[in-house]
């Protein structure tokens, strides 16, 4: 009777290496599964064979398929298949890799060492000989034993053990043994057979290579070597790109050699993965770039192609699309709803893609839906991917990626934690509902910037200034700068400069409005107010909202999310006004007075209530410049016109101030809303709502109030800010061009307005409510976007928001000025990166930021009594911690300067 080894009572690696030590001279074994590190169970018995045919050991390795191969082939007619040269050679290359992988799997330790330096050994000594069977599949598990014995010279084990660690020894199994010597003679000839058929290829030789040229190699590798070969391995997909991908005879006289290898290597990613996010820093030519890609995806495969960037960046598209002969459409990122009536358009190009970094908008879905219903190849560009976390960056690639797909890499560094606390690959999938290892959501797991370095290497084309410099320029000795060279012309990099602008407080000069803004009296009147309409969740009345409707409770709800985000935003924002200008701040809390008193009409009236924006984001002045609170959609601003509530205010706003005025301009401010704006709003029953809301608001308004009669009417004349940016105009730089930056749209307008009063002419404003600002930066830059157009004049002094911070070519202009300062300084590179870009023909950038000389030390104590307290609530308001520290101004310019 046979005996059974199912690796619980008997273990079939007992057996072998039993029957291996007694006197045998010669084995033959057949697998489908060969586990290198695990040959070091048997390898030290095969090491006593000679290495002649009569003494060693054959191991016959069945090929395996993938399942979707295997399921192809089953739709196939029976018939014996063909194999023809390229598929042999196709599967030979495969095995490689599997074994390649399995050197390269796990922690290199010292026992893994032997057994592969010792496998590498036996197989140069042909002691130990290695075929693969490419005929057809073969799961077959044999092993056969000849030996020194004159009853049983050949022994054969025959089940369903694989040689592998568990299959030999762990994993239950079922084998039995066969010593019947006719029975063992003809599973011989079985092996015999397929040993000796034609499309059974030796490899012994390529799996020595690959073991002695691996980690595990007793073959010492000079370092420079090992330098050479992770270079040439990282720079291989560039290498692929430029052989695969070439640029458009239409744009080989306008790209720049870096633009040229760039997109060659984003073609690459593009048709090899399905996208590509191009994150070169600002300034040097990603839109360019991006057409050519385009174009290179219209030749090659006959693509379409379609924009969807910000709603002011569509004219700029809408033109190079056309320039370049490219068929396809550019269309706003606040028309995506837009998206299901498109046809197919097989390239889609997003343009500023950080903006998508939150997927749970409906905008991203929109567009996430789009890409995937149509299969559509996706090119992401943005020069700021990564804002506050990591998964900025994966929400951006889960456009086009699916968070399950194999990756073919894993973070390595959250494994090694993973393995530390005993826990390994099933456990995580099980965790992470089915998630595999080398997925996207496993890397969203991880918080080291390595293993996101590793991701982002697969998808990521990002070069900086330095990089450029370093790698494609040239050094001019005369005039001491860097350039690179097209058709012959050198396109030099300038010297950014940052300067401060100050402007004089004086305590004691009655006029002087800063002064007044900036007492400690103001600071806290503005930290101690209640902002009820931020937090209306706190004032429902339980036992009223239990008796609201079902849409009235879904609206509850809504307040109830919201939370205390809302009153840090808007307190913080009121602040970052102030900084702006005193004009902006005043009329900033003439609105909030205005709107408080609405709600209060509307209670006291008993009539509904008009809610605004629950969404803290349209508070932030980096999402939008206007200051309105009720939103057309999601995530940025609308393109439909986004301020009709804050124009009604403005209309209703007295011309002096008293509670008693403000109070009967509510009523009609409220008669406003409800005839004209009606739709903007959410309405809630007045009876929803506990007494203190009205005490709430109240008191607020009359400390707002006392804020303004301290201020008194904002008289430009004496704004000292404003005259500082006069002088720098008509004194410092008379005849050129001034490219200024503000935060908001109301300091942009009166900006605008004032210094044409003031005489200064071929000013223009560009905010998120005004200004086409592709006309615009033509008129102010006609030498980088197209010439003037019939009728048009040339401006000298361009006004702007953050809605000209990105995506446009202004750099006739060598001169930038910060008139505020944003709390993020990636809103100064990306304002500085307008003007230095490739073709800036000036050595030296000025880039002017506004800084009070006194007084600024009372905001930036409250600025910290406020991020702490926001800390303390786990809330995240978008602002840069390095701005709070006491020498304010000092420390901005090191940062500006470093990251320039």
């Amino acid at each position: 009777m046979p005996s059974i080894f199912d690796n619980i009572d008997l273990h079939l690696l007992d057996e072998l290496r039993a029957t291996l030590a007694g006197q045998a001279h010669a084995a033959d074994i057949s697998v489908g599964y060969f586990n290198l590190r695990g040959w070091s169970r048997l390898g030290d018995l095969v090491d006593t064979f000679t290495g002649t045919d009569d003494s060693c050991c054959r191991l016959l390795i069945g090929m395996q398929r993938a399942p979707e191969e295997l399921m192809r082939a089953s739709q196939r007619l029976q018939r014996e298949e063909y194999m023809d040269g390229p598929t042999i050679a196709r599967m030979r290359r495969e095995a490689a890799r599997k074994f390649k992988e399995q050197i390269e799997f796990g922690v290199p330790t010292k026992a893994a060492e032997t057994a592969l330096r010792q496998l590498a050994a036996q197989l140069r000594a042909r002691k130990l000989r290695v075929k693969l069977f490419l005929k057809h599949t073969l799961h077959a598990k044999l092993y056969l034993i000849r030996r020194a014995d004159r009853k049983a010279p050949l022994i054969g084990y025959v089940g369903s053990s694989n040689l592998t660690f568990s299959g030999l020894q762990n994993q239950g199994e079922l084998n039995v043994d066969v010593l019947e010597q006719d029975a063992a003679q003809k599973l011989q000839k079985w092996f015999n057979d397929r040993w000796a058929n034609q499309l059974s290829y030796d490899i012994s030789d390529d799996l020595a290579e690959l073991i002695e040229t691996s980690w595990a190699s007793e073959k010492l590798i000079k370092p420079y070597h090992v330098y050479l070969k992770m270079a040439y391995h990282l720079c291989q997909e560039a290498r692929e790109g430029e052989r695969e991908f070439v640029v458009p005879a239409i744009l080989r006289d306008v790209l720049l050699d870096f633009q040229v290898e760039a997109v060659s290597l984003a073609a690459h990613y593009l048709h090899r993965r399905g996208g590509v996010l191009l994150g070169d820093v600002v300034g040097l030519g990603k839109t360019l770039m991006a057409i050519a890609v385009a174009r290179i995806f219209q030749e090659f495969n006959d693509d379409n192609t379609l924009v969807i960037c910000p709603p002011k960046l569509v004219p700029m598209w809408q033109w190079h699309l056309a320039q370049y002969r490219i068929a396809g459409a550019a269309m706003s990122l606040g028309s995506v709803d837009e998206l299901e009536r498109l046809p197919r358009y097989r390239l889609v190009i997003i343009d500023e893609s950080h903006n998508l970094r939150n997927r749970e908008g409906k905008r991203y879905a929109a567009i996430r839906t789009y890409i995937e219903r149509n299969d559509s190849r996706v090119l992401l560009l943005t020069a700021t991917p990564y804002n506050k976390q990591y998964t900025d960056l994966s929400n951006q690639l889960r456009l086009f990626l699916d968070d399950q797909r194999d990756l073919r890499v894993r973070p390595e560094l959250f494994f090694q934690e993973w393995a530390k606390r005993g826990l390994n690959e099933i456990d995580f999938s099980a965790r992470f509902q089915g998630a595999t290892p080398r997925s996207l959501r496993a890397f969203e797991q991880s918080t080291f910037p390595d293993d996101w370095r590793d991701l982002m290497r697969l998808f990521m084309v990002r070069r900086t200034r330095q990089f450029i410099i370093r790698n494609y320029a040239t050094f001019d000795e005369q005039r001491q700068r860097h350039f690179v060279t097209l058709n012959g012309q050198p396109s030099y990099f300038p010297i950014r400069q940052p300067k401060t602008l100050t402007f004089a407080l004086d305590e004691n000069d009655a006029a002087d409005q800063y002064a007044r803004l900036y007492q400690a009296s103001v600071v806290q009147i503005i930290e101690n107010l209640v902002l009820p309409r931020y937090e209306l969740a706190a004032y429902v009345s339980e036992s009223a909202a239990k008796a609201a409707s079902p849409t009235e409770k879904a609206q509850l709800e809504n307040l109830a999310r919201a939370g205390r985000r809302l009153i840090g935003f808007s307190r913080t924002n009121l602040f970052k006004r102030l900084e702006s200008s005193g004009y902006s701040f005043l009329l900033s809390l003439e609105r909030h007075i205005l709107r408080n008193l609405v709600t209060l009409y509307a209670l006291e009236n008993g009539k509904p209530i008009p809610i605004g924006t629950q969404d803290a984001a349209l508070l932030d002045a980096s999402v939008t410049d206007a200051d309105d609170e009720v939103p057309e959609n999601d995530e940025v601003a609308s393109e439909a016109d986004a301020n009709d509530e804050q124009r009604a205010l403005d209309a209703s706003i007295p011309a002096d101030y008293g509670l008693s005025i403000y109070q009967a301009r509510a009523e009609q401010v409220y008669q406003i809303y409800w005839s004209q704006f009606r739709r903007r709003f959410k309405w809630l029953d007045p009876k929803l709502f506990k007494p203190g809301l009205k005490r709430a608001l109240t008191t607020d308004a009359k400390a707002l109030v006392g804020v303004l009669q301290l201020a008194r009417i904002w008289q430009p004349q004496h704004d000292s800010k404003l005259a500082e940016l006069h002088r720098l105009l008509v004194e410092l730089h008379p005849s050129e061009k001034v490219l200024i930056f503000t935060q908001f749209a109301d300091t942009a307008e009166y900006l605008g307005a004032q210094l044409q009063l003031r005489g200064v002419t071929n000013v223009a404003v560009a905010t998120g409510q005004a200004g086409d600002p592709t006309a615009l930066a033509r008129r102010f830059s006609p030498s980088k976007n197209g010439s003037l157009h019939a009728g048009e004049t040339e401006l000298r002094v361009l006004i702007a928001t953050d809605v000209l911070g990105e995506g446009q070519n202004l750099q006739d202009s060598h001169i930038v000025v910060n008139y505020d300062l944003p709390w993020a300084i990636i809103r100064l590179i990306q304002r500085a990166g307008r003007v230095d870009r490739i073709g800036q023909q000036a050595d030296t950038i000025s880039a002017y930021s506004f800084m009070p000389a006194e007084g600024v030390e009372r905001i930036i104590r409250l600025r910290r009594r406020l991020f702490q307290r926001l800390q303390q609530n786990q809330e995240v308001i978008g602002t840069d911690e390095t701005f709070f520290g006491e020498d304010a101004a000092n420390r901005l310019r090191d940062l500006y300067t470093e990251r320039s």
